[in-house]
C-alpha cells in the first residue's frame, strides 16, 4: 500500500462536469460540457450511458444507449472522451449480446479479443474485390432466379408477415455446410419473435458460427438505433480475417423510425414523410461497409441481407426507394402469394439481382437460363385461363410446364435445400419428367427423386456439391437415372391405383 501511495501522481487534473436540463422519450439534453465531441460516450451519475448526437452553442443533445437506476434533471454527467465500441472476437460465436456486448444469454461476459468502433469508413474501390462466389441460401427460387453472392447488399423487401423474415433464416441455416460466419441483427422486434428465431437457428442452422445483436422494442432508442452498426463491426472483423460473412438485419424500416423519433425529439428539421434529410446517409453508410475485400486484403467479404418493410405493397415509399437505391437488388415478397399458398412468396417479376449470374454455379446457370423466360411465360398464360378462355394444346402444354416450375420453387420454412437437390428438382422440371404428376403432390415427388438419387448415384451428387456441374456423360447418365426413378415411382403409383 506505501507503495502505491508513493507511485500516486498527485498532479492537478481537468475534469470536466455537466448537468442534466430534462430528459424526453431516451433523449437527454445536457449543460455544461463545452470540450464535448459529437459520438463521444457521456457516463451519467445513475449509471446510464449516452450518445452525443448533436452539439449546439449552449447545450447537447444525446441519444441514451443504457438507462440507469433513475435519471432526472440535474443530474451529473462525465465525458469519457471515447467513441462507442464494441466487442469483436471469436468468443462471441453463439452467443446473444446487446449491441454494447452486454451477454443477453445468461453465460457470462463474452471475453472479446477487442473492442472495435461501431463506425469505420466502408471499403475503397481499391480495396475491393469482385463479387463472384455464390452465397447459396437453400431457396429455390432465389438460387435459380436471383442468385446472391459473397459480397452483395441484397434488400428482402415486402408488407409486414409475408415471410421476409423466414427467408433471412433459412439462408442462415443453409450455411451448416458452408464456412460462413452469420450474423442476425434484430431492430426494436418483440422479445418473442427473437426467441423464435433464435430457437429456429439453435435448432436448424451453425449454432457454433452465429452471433445474435439484439436491440428490442424494450430497448432504449439509442441501443436500438446502434445495434446494425455494432453487428456490422462484429462482420468485419472475421471479414477482415479473410473469413466471409453474412449480415442480416432486421429491419431498417424499424430502424428508420428510431432515427426519425430521436430527430424530431431533438427538434432536427423534418424533411418528406417527417425522416430527417440524413436518412440515407445513415443507411448508406451502413451498407456500403458490405463488400468483398480483394486478395492483398485478405479476401473476405460482408454479405448484407436488410430487410425492409412496405405499406400495401408501396415501393414508392420514402425508406424503400432510399434502400433500393442504396443495394445490388432486391428480392419483394408479395402478399397476394403469400395468401394463396405460394411460399416462399417472391414476386420474380419485380425481384432482381444486380450481380447475377456471374455468381451461380455452372450447372444452376446452365438450367435457369430458360427457367426465368419459361415461368414469366407461363404466369402471362395463366391470367388469360383464369377467364375460362379456350386453349390450344401448346398453350395448355405450356401451361401445364409452368405449374409444374411453380411446384418445384414452393419450399416449406427451415428446410432449404442443396445445390444437389435443387438441380435435381430443375433438371425434371426441364427434361419435362414430372410432367404427369399433379402439381398438387410434385413437392412429395421432387423429395422422393432426390432420395432415390442419393441412393443409386451418391458419387453424381458428390461431384455436383464439389464443382456445381456435372460433365456431359455424367449429365446423360444424370438424366437417365432421373427418368429411371421416375418410371420406377409412376409404375408403383399405378399398381397401388390397380
Amino acid at each position: 500500500m506505501l507503495k502505491r501511495v508513493e507511485a500516486a501522481s498527485l498532479n492537478p487534473a481537468l475534469e470536466e462536469i455537466g448537468s442534466v436540463e430534462r430528459v424526453v422519450d431516451g433523449v437527454a439534453f445536457v449543460v455544461g460540457l463545452p470540450s464535448a465531441r459529437v459520438q463521444e460516450l457521456l457516463n451519467f451519475e445513475d449509471g446510464s450511458i449516452g450518445l452525443v448526437i448533436e452539439v449546439r452553442e449552449y447545450r447537447l443533445g444525446c441519444v441514451l444507449l443504457k438507462i440507469g437506476g433513475g435519471l432526472s434533471a440535474g443530474a451529473r454527467v462525465y465525458l469519457t472522451g471515447d467513441i462507442v465500441r464494441t466487442p469483436v472476437g471469436e468468443k462471441l460465436l453463439g452467443r446473444v449480446i446487446d449491441p454494447l456486448g452486454a451477454p443477453l444469454d445468461g453465460l457470462g461476459e463474452p471475453n472479446a479479443v477487442a473492442f472495435s468502433p461501431i463506425e469505420k469508413p466502408a471499403p475503397g474501390i481499391v480495396d475491393r474485390a469482385l463479387v463472384t462466389k455464390p452465397l447459396l441460401t437453400g431457396v429455390t427460387v432465389i438460387d435459380a432466379m436471383i442468385p446472391l453472392g459473397r459480397g452483395q447488399r441484397e434488400l428482402l423487401i415486402g408488407d409486414r408477415k409475408t415471410g421476409k423474415t423466414t427467408v433471412a433464416i433459412d439462408t442462415i441455416i443453409n450455411q451448416k455446410s458452408s464456412d460462413v460466419v452469420c450474423i442476425y441483427a434484430a431492430i426494436g422486434q418483440k422479445t418473442s419473435s427473437i426467441k423464435k428465431v433464435i430457437d429456429a437457428i439453435n435448432a436448424h442452422g451453425p449454432v457454433g458460427r452465429c452471433i445474435f445483436v439484439i436491440g428490442e422494442a424494450e430497448a432504449p432508442p439509442g441501443a436500438q438505433w446502434i445495434t446494425p452498426f455494432s453487428a456490422c463491426a462484429i462482420g468485419e472483423y472475421f471479414r477482415d480475417k479473410g473469413k466471409d460473412v453474412l449480415l442480416v438485419i432486421d429491419d431498417l424500416t424499424k430502424h428508420a423510425d428510431v432515427h426519425r423519433q430521436i430527430s424530431l425529439l431533438l427538434r432536427q428539421p423534418p424533411g418528406r414523410e417527417a425522416y430527417p434529410g440524413d436518412v440515407f446517409y445513415l443507411h448508406s453508410r451502413l451498407l456500403e461497409r458490405a463488400a468483398a475485400l480483394s486478395e492483398e486484403q485478405g479476401g473476405g467479404s460482408l454479405t448484407a441481407l436488410p430487410i425492409a418493410e412496405t405499406q400495401e405493397g408501396n415501393l414508392t415509399a420514402y425508406i424503400p426507394t432510399n434502400l433500393i437505391s442504396i443495394t445490388d437488388g432486391q428480392i419483394y415478397f408479395e402478399p397476394k402469394l403469400f395468401y394463396e399458398g405460394q411460399k416462399p412468396a417472391i414476386n420474380v417479376g419485380l425481384s432482381v439481382s444486380r450481380v447475377g449470374g456471374k455468381t451461380q454455379s455452372p450447372g444452376m446457370k446452365r438450367l435457369a437460363t430458360d427457367l426465368r423466360l419459361d415461368y414469366a411465360q407461363f404466369l402471362e398464360l395463366e391470367i388469360f385461363t383464369r377467364f375460362g378462355a379456350m386453349v390450344d394444346d401448346k398453350t395448355r402444354r405450356t401451361i401445364e410446364h409452368g405449374r409444374r416450375i411453380r411446384a418445384s420453387l414452393i419450399q416449406r420454412q427451415y428446410t432449404p435445400r442443396s445445390l444437389a437437390q435443387q438441380l435435381s428438382m430443375l433438371t425434371a422440371v426441364k427434361e419435362g419428367l414430372v410432367e404427369h404428376v399433379p402439381a398438387e403432390q410434385a413437392g412429395k415427388c421432387f423429395d422422393d427423386i432426390f432420395e432415390a438419387m442419393s441412393a443409386r448415384k451418391p458419387q453424381l451428387i458428390d461431384t455436383i456439391e464439389k464443382n456445381g456441374d456435372l460433365d456431359d456423360s455424367q449429365q446423360e447418365e444424370f438424366v437417365e437415372t432421373l427418368k429411371s426413378i421416375i418410371e420406377f415411382q409412376e409404375l408403383n403409383l399405378k399398381k397401388e391405383g390397380a
